[in-house]
């Protein structure tokens, strides 16, 4: 019994320093085994897009995410609109060439005459229709009211009044007024009317629904006015404020008629093809000069602007 008890702890003993002698083999600096051992993953079975998307038709993205159990907000291509004005003039009024009537004996004058006519015709009936819902309305008053529109709105728009402003012209006209004015002075005055406006043109027409009507009315006032425009550095761009000019302007007020709170303001104006060009816009540009140093002075260098040299422009 004791013999076998013997044999067997020596046994126990060889495998335990066999164990060990394995154990310490890694650590043997002599041999030295690698530290990462490659493994194999699982297989990828989803890949990217933009690889070997070359020869290759694109999926429907949305078809993926309603598999995926995602829901994308559709997108509506509808613009919202304003009942309160139109989107522009209808059937807008065509002043004769240079503001004068010529001879019916003429085919240009007579040509002249006939369209007057047609635009009379329908101007007349548009006028019966604006006074059914404006009884006070009337062709000879209401020039001088327009004219008074007008006045007040520039006047306005000197002084950047956005809410008289915005209560004087329509929500068409607004930004054709404001664009581009954020950092520049403008002086404008109405001096005098050199002849007293007249309406020349009507229209009522309807939008959205049949029964929606809007009075639009062109009035052709020749007055005398002085224009200044400055930039944010207080240099003059455009006009003068001393000297005055005389225009010539076809204006168009609008009305919602059926609106009982609706009121008559500026819509636009109907610039004819033969009208003058306007005049250019004088910019500001930086001379480059020279460097002074801080106890110089420009004027006592009496230093002369180089102008450019003439250069010959061949075609």
């Amino acid at each position: 019994m004791a013999t076998s008890m013997r044999r067997t702890l020596v046994s126990l003993r060889s495998v335990t320093c066999s164990s060990l002698k394995s154990a310490q083999v890694p650590l043997d600096v002599r041999h030295p085994v690698p530290l990462y051992l490659p493994v194999r993953t699982k297989k990828r079975y989803f890949i990217p897009p933009a690889v070997n998307i070359k020869g290759k038709k694109e999926e429907n993205p949305e078809l993926k995410a309603r598999a995926a159990g995602v829901v994308i907000r559709q997108q509506y291509l509808e613009r919202p609109i304003n009942i309160a004005c139109t989107a522009g003039v209808f059937d807008p009024y065509i002043p004769p060439e240079g503001d004068s009537r010529l001879s019916t004996l003429s085919k240009e004058g007579l040509r002249q005459r006939t369209e007057q006519i047609r635009q009379s015709a329908a101007s007349q009936l548009a006028i019966r229709k604006i006074k059914e819902h404006d009884s006070e309305f009337t062709t000879k008053t209401f020039a001088e009211q327009a004219q008074e529109i007008f006045i007040e709105a520039h006047n306005s728009l000197t002084q950047f009044n956005k809410e008289r402003l915005h209560s004087l012209v329509t929500e068409r006209c607004y930004p054709e007024m404001t664009r581009g004015n954020r950092y520049k002075t403008i002086r404008w005055t109405f001096v005098e009317s050199l002849e007293p406006p007249r309406v020349v043109h009507a229209r009522c027409p309807d939008m959205v629904t049949k029964g929606n009507l809007y009075g639009q009315v062109t009035v052709r006032m020749h007055s005398k006015q002085t224009l200044a425009i400055y930039d944010r550095f207080g240099r003059l761009m455009l006009g003068s404020e001393e000297q005055p000019k005389d225009i010539l302007e076809y204006l168009v007020i609008e009305r919602h008629l059926i609106n009982p709170y609706g009121r008559w303001r500026l819509h636009g104006k109907i610039v004819p093809s033969w009208a003058p060009a306007k005049d250019p816009i004088i910019q500001t540009v930086a001379i480059p000069g020279p460097k002074l140093k801080p106890w110089e002075d420009l004027e006592s260098l009496n230093y002369e602007v180089p102008k450019p040299a003439a250069v010959q422009w061949y075609k």
